[in-house]
């Protein structure tokens, strides 16, 4: 009697936890459709170190990404995220300046001493952290154009240092100046050269620590810029357009320009809004003679309705971190609208014309964005349209790291996929 009683027990538990086994899994089950149907590109497919998700986001790849290419060092960074309240905006800004500070001075005593490599070093991982130390800092912050003026400093003092310099320039473009690094590769004549351009959160600075030494290694010059919306310059007014193929235009003017560029290996490479402004730049401009980004933005516009930022409620911002909040707000402001709901409108009419890019293009998409119902739609329109045969996707995957927006987070293998193909179309 009493085993029957045990059984009957052991059986009645055994349903009760598949009863709340069922629930649960339909809740994730619904929680995965509802994330594949939205677009969030701040969305990590693991946790790094903060809970706050925008925070961790930024902390494991625009910040442990740039390891890889000098731009921090693991104990500098770890020490400074340790010292970070999750999700405060102010700690944040604080801890990243005030280790900036103190490698720059190792970085400034370096240089006084005649040590150069040491000067290089200190002082574009000081630029680096400086930089860090401005996300979701709102333009309005004192500290904003102060700190942003440093950072350029920073580079400019360590551009010198180089063999071959990194070189500060500027293009004229309606009356202003696009700021952006020209790094040539080594040797004599004109080599391949890679333009690379940011999105809708960067600062030229960043795409050298993405990238840079990957493609001077491989014996392609290095360029990069900051267009109308990015870096400083929508304080200057110059926030984020619909035609962003006309500053692009004056960039590719200013490259061809240069002695080391042959002309007939220009590939220009555009990572999160960068999707759009170099496809678009391409259909109208043959001098550009490959294309990849990271990913396809056929049409901005369809993929920022998807956005749980540019979707938010009054009660979804509410409940927002400070650090969040500030992230997103700096967005509007460079776009040059005041709410996040208006970030919509404000990408009406910025696509690109698929069909219309005529060179060989390759896009780069992390398996976890690659979840999203929206890329995936643009990433097919923009495969199925590309006219030239010599078209690619490559899907990095989520178990070698390589998964998140931008691929920040594995840029050694971005390298491999990027530069093994441009050396087929650009021989």
């Amino acid at each position: 009697m009493t085993s029957k009683r045990n059984l009957r027990a052991a059986v009645c538990a055994v349903c009760c936890i598949f009863a709340a086994a069922f629930p649960l899994k339909a809740a994730q089950d619904a929680q995965d459709a509802q994330d594949a149907k939205a677009f969030d590109a701040h969305a990590t497919t693991f946790n790094y170190f903060f809970k706050d998700g925008d925070m961790d986001f930024h902390f494991g790849t625009l910040v442990l990404g740039a390891a890889v290419n000098g731009g921090l060092e693991i104990g500098e960074a770890f020490y400074a995220a340790s010292h970070i309240k999750d999700g405060d905006a102010a700690a944040w800004h604080a801890q990243w300046a005030a280790l900036a500070e103190r490698v720059a001075a190792r970085g400034q005593a370096a240089l006084a001493a005649g040590h150069t490599v040491s000067a290089r070093e200190e002082l574009l991982r000081a630029a680096n952290y400086l930089r860090f130390s401005l996300i979701s800092m709102l333009p309005d912050n004192p500290e904003f154009l102060k700190r942003g003026a440093r950072v350029r400093e920073l580079m400019r003092t360590a551009g010198p240092l180089f063999d071959p310099p990194l070189e500060y320039f500027e293009v004229p473009f309606e009356g202003r100046a696009l700021p952006g690094y020209f790094q040539p590769a080594p040797g004599n004549g004109p080599r391949k050269t890679l333009l690379m351009i940011g999105g809708g959160e960067t600062f030229a600075e960043d795409l050298y620590f993405y990238i840079a030494q990957r493609a001077i290694e491989r014996g392609y010059n290095f360029v990069t810029v900051d267009l109308p919306g990015q870096g400083l310059l929508p304080a200057q007014g110059m926030v984020f357009r619909t035609d962003t193929y006309k500053p692009m235009k004056a960039v590719v003017d200013y490259v061809l320009s240069r002695p080391e560029v042959d002309p007939g290996r220009l590939a220009a490479y555009g990572i999160s809004g960068g999707g759009l402004f170099v496809p678009q730049a391409a259909q109208r401009d043959p001098r550009i003679k490959a294309i990849a980004v990271s990913s396809a933005v056929v049409d901005a516009h369809t993929l920022f309705a998807t956005m749980p930022a540019a979707t938010a409620t009054a009660q979804d911002m509410a409940a927002w971190s400070s650090f969040h909040s500030g992230v997103v707000h700096s967005i509007c402001w460079r776009y040059g609208v005041d709410k996040p709901t208006d970030l919509v409108a404000a990408n009406k009419g910025n696509t690109f014309t698929p069909a219309k890019v005529s060179v060989p293009a390759l896009i780069i998409v992390g398996q976890g964005e690659y979840r999203s119902q929206e890329v995936r739609r643009q990433q097919k329109i923009a495969m199925d349209g590309f006219p030239n045969p010599a078209k690619k996707m490559v899907i990095t995957p989520s178990d070698e790291g390589a998964s998140n927006h931008c691929i920040m987070e594995n840029r050694t293998l971005v390298g491999v996929v990027l530069f093994d193909w441009l050396d087929t179309v650009l021989k």
